[in-house]
């Protein structure tokens, strides 16, 4: 097995709504915010490349959307899904599975592409199957008023019409051990109904694929939880139990959306779980 970081845009949202209740004098110490209260994010997606399977874990914004709706996310850097897979040898269509830790279109917008004529829409990755579960699926195809902006038709809908959509199956304990995708899943909620949390076994450590559950290192105290939570109390909950595990196991915690940091393990401390080491992942595991 080889895993590695695959950098597809760099964006900006807002300081405020990342970190919710926290007040913006302690937040910004790791997290600074310019004249307009945006702070730099990353959308950093995995590549799994295990014998003749090729998994992706999210991918990105896409670019099918228009130059207003961008526009909002003040994209910049150089970096592309496309780019990164070709740096390392990897073409999109060489991808076997797409796995989607939840429907946000920051997360699967480059799950689907326009078709040549741009008279309609087809996946990004011909020849992968697509991996969601049965309740996110309905959560986002049948939003809620308050991520309706969040869950986009054109990102979901072509997946199931193209016939390339399996899911995975939920466990009573919200843990899946030993799924069709070769790795471990936690599924959580207070984010959004039934994210998806991969926990990869490699080189003989556990890498956490933390997704919008742990989104940024400065996310990692207790308190500190999105403005975009749609249960944030339960992500206390749900991050606490985490946090806790990852420090007495040593997990290595791999971040989708921190423009600077990639890689990290935490600790126990008197204050509570707190960042131990950054790492890079290609570093670490060479």
């Amino acid at each position: 097995m080889k895993i590695y970081p695959i950098e597809t845009t760099n964006f900006k949202l807002d300081g405020g709504a990342m970190f919710g209740v926290v007040p913006k004098t302690i937040w910004q110490r790791t997290n600074p915010a310019d004249s307009n209260n945006l702070i730099d994010m990353s959308i950093r997606c995995m590549l799994i490349e295990d014998g003749n399977r090729l998994t992706l874990i999210d991918t990105g914004l896409g670019n099918k959307q228009s130059d207003n709706f961008f526009k909002h996310y003040y994209l910049y850097g150089d970096f592309s899904l496309e780019k990164s897979l070709k740096e390392i040898g990897f073409h999109k269509d060489d991808i076997t599975d797409v796995f989607l830790t939840h429907l946000h279109f920051d997360h699967c917008g480059g799950s689907i592409q326009f078709n040549k004529d741009k008279t309609g829409y087809e996946p990004a990755f011909k020849n992968a199957m697509f991996w969601s579960n049965k309740n996110h699926w309905q959560w986002a195809t049948v939003p809620n008023k308050r991520e309706k902006a969040s869950f986009l038709k054109e990102n979901i809908n072509p997946i199931e019409e193209s016939g390339q959509l399996k899911y995975v199956e939920i466990p009573k304990n919200d843990l899946l051990i030993n799924s069709d995708l070769g790795f471990d899943i936690l599924f959580v909620d207070g984010h959004t109904e039934k994210q998806m949390i991969p926990h990869i076994q490699y080189k003989g450590k556990t890498i956490v694929y933390a997704a919008d559950l742990l989104p940024t290192v400065g996310h990692i105290p207790l308190p500190y939880v999105m403005g975009y939570d749609t249960r944030p109390l339960l992500t206390l909950d749900e991050k606490e139990k985490f946090l806790q595990l990852a420090a007495r196991n040593e997990y290595y915690i791999f971040f989708e959306h921190d423009p600077i940091n990639e890689l990290c393990t935490v600790e126990e401390t008197e204050k509570g779980v707190r960042l131990k080491e950054i790492f890079i992942l290609n570093e670490v595991f060479n």
